[in-house]
């Protein structure tokens, strides 16, 4: 048997110490914490007592590690009559702050024990290249019977498509993506997919080019109902309670409004005037995932804003590095295993850059809704 190293004997200390001295008035079993982590996939007491092991200690893999710090991060985890991990939006900003702290400190402790200096900083970077595949093997652009994606982008008029530069198919140098709006949610979204999906086969078209076999595959709607008709007809037959209304030649004709049996409500853009000229301060987006209305065994997904930017926060809001993961957590916390759902969000915006929305503060979403039928 090889000797265990003082790394790893460091770390098994150290998830020991969690469990019997974070709490000194409460007492954590191995068997509780067995309980609170087999959320998907079981976890026995051996398994945790190897990690403890300071003679032939185990390395937990990261998600495991993560546990602990949830865990760990507040004593509620312990009231109820079962232990659990608390979801993203149960947590207090001070509990969070905690886990945060705890994750980084057991995340050093593991890549110390996984080796000397230079393996430590080679399994740091590892330790991110496994997060980032776990992240996008989680969330909601994960597609895991592996069939076709449609992205389905609104099309640009042809007169305003007339003025762009190369976008003649006639013109030595076309260029055929000019045809397509909502170009910065599309790249953005179009390199996550691949990347979540790498073994499916990832399409995009406009509206107008989409033919029968498109509809019965994984759809990805972008953009609002007045550019991207098929977009209006998914709406129409999944009957959310959500509905946008874009007439552009009306002031504040522009908006979302919902009927949720209570009362009808209207969020609308926030524009400011600077010179003569409009400037969107705030936009109003929208998340709605559903069983697809064409296939069963699919899925539709509409990310929509008033403008391109909120169709954009729409999309970042699960492909964001930074947020991405707390608002995947939100919404699988919130919705379970719903599959017809949506989120109405604020997406803010900066000197013209769209900030993402992030789904776990209350002052962020307007209006969240989840098929009960």
């Amino acid at each position: 048997m090889v000797k265990a190293s003082v790394s790893q004997q460091l770390l098994a200390r150290r998830l020991r110490e969690l469990r019997e001295q974070q709490w000194p008035d409460i007492k954590v079993t191995q068997a509780h914490l067995a309980q609170a982590f087999s959320v998907g996939r079981s976890v026995s007491v051996p398994l945790i007592s190897s990690w403890e092991s300071v003679s032939n200690p185990k390395i937990p893999p990261v998600p495991r590690l993560e546990a602990y710090a949830t865990f760990f991060a507040t004593t509620r985890s312990i009231e109820g009559e079962v232990p659990r991990l608390l979801g993203e939006a149960e947590l207090t900003d001070s509990e969070r702050a905690v886990r945060d702290d705890l994750s980084k400190e057991l995340l050093r402790l593991r890549a110390g024990a996984l080796g000397d200096v230079s393996a430590a900083l080679s399994a740091a970077v590892k330790t991110e290249e496994e997060e980032n595949i776990a992240s996008l093997s989680s969330g909601y652009w994960r597609f895991e019977d592996g069939r076709p994606i449609t992205i389905v982008c609104p099309q640009v008029p042809p007169e305003m498509r007339s003025r762009i530069p190369y976008s003649d198919p006639a013109d030595p140098d076309y260029v055929s993506l000019y045809a397509f709006a909502d170009l910065d949610a599309f790249v953005e979204l179009h390199g996550h997919i691949r990347a979540a999906n790498p073994g499916s086969h990832v399409i995009f078209k406009t509206a107008p080019q989409l033919v029968s076999d498109d509809y019965t595959t994984h759809l990805v709607l972008l953009g609002g109902i007045d550019w991207n008709y098929a977009t209006e007809s998914v709406f129409d037959r999944l009957e959310l309670p959500v509905n946008q209304v874009a007439n552009w030649e009306t002031p504040d004709g522009q908006y979302f409004e919902v009927d949720d049996g209570a009362a009808s409500r209207r969020f609308r853009p926030l524009l400011t005037k600077s010179g003569d000229r409009k400037v969107l301060r705030e936009d109003v987006a929208l998340f709605a995932r559903a069983v697809n209305p064409f296939n069963r065994l699919r899925t539709v997904t509409i990310c929509n804003g008033m403008y391109a930017g909120g169709t954009f926060g729409a999309v970042r809001a699960l492909t964001d590095a930074r947020f991405r993961d707390r608002n995947t957590r939100y919404a699988k916390d919130r919705f379970g295993q719903c599959e017809t759902f949506c989120i109405l969000t604020r997406v803010h915006i900066e000197r013209g850059a769209p900030l993402t929305p992030d789904w776990t503060l209350e002052e962020d979403r307007l209006f969240e809704w989840e098929s009960r039928s």
